[in-house]
């Protein structure tokens, strides 16, 4: 199976998340301005809420993407007040034909002193995990 790591952040939380998801699957983290070259199983996403939604940089990568370049998006990301961006990365991705994993990882990323120092090292390791067995699937 071929992976892809891409990833958007403005304080580096995600960033964090996206190495480790990266390096559990043996391959680099990208930023997405980076977009996918080859045609890869499982692309995993990074990416957070900002005013209350994914950035328009997140929406336009995803709107690049086509089903015969990306076989599933598997969506992760921090935050530090709202959870999940599963549901507005899907709506994107249905946009343009790309499957979307049901499973996702999630975990709070530390703003203006709100949850700090995370992601730590156990956030780390808890993306990590979730990648390799994401992988093993």
């Amino acid at each position: 199976m071929k992976f892809a790591v891409r990833y958007y952040t403005k304080t580096g939380n995600t960033k964090r998340l996206a190495e480790a998801v990266a390096a559990a699957v043996g391959v680099e983290a990208l930023p997405i301005s980076e977009p996918v070259g080859e045609r890869v199983d499982v692309l995993f996403l990074g990416n957070s809420y900002y005013a209350f939604s994914i950035d328009p940089e997140v929406r336009a990568f995803i709107r690049s993407l086509t089903p015969d370049k990306v076989g599933r998006i598997v969506n992760f990301g921090t935050a530090a007040m709202l959870n999940s961006t599963w549901k507005k990365v899907k709506a994107e991705a249905d946009a343009v034909g790309v499957a979307m994993d049901a499973r996702e990882f999630h975990c709070r990323g530390e703003f203006k002193g709100m949850h700090k120092g995370r992601p730590n090292e156990a956030d780390l390791a808890a993306a990590a995990d979730f990648a390799l067995s994401v992988a093993e699937s």
